[in-house]
């Protein structure tokens, strides 16, 4: 069925699009459930706040001891 202007037909074969990222895919750790692949690329600052809260967390342990 012709809509409008158009001339020709459509086909009814329609290709799909596959779209490639570039993220990687699976885990970082094959044998774990965490942490996805692409978690070192998006959370690219989490060992230097999980090293930061280590230490804050240690020096009010040590605190309390005293």
């Amino acid at each position: 069925m012709e809509k409008g202007f158009a001339t020709k037909t459509q086909s009814t074969n329609k290709t799909k699009k596959i779209i490639t990222s570039k993220e990687p895919k699976g885990r970082l750790i094959p044998w774990s459930p965490w942490p996805p692949a692409n978690f070192q690329t998006r959370y690219p600052a989490f060992p230097l706040v999980l090293t930061l809260l280590i230490v804050l967390v240690g020096q009010w342990y040590i605190s309390l001891l005293r």
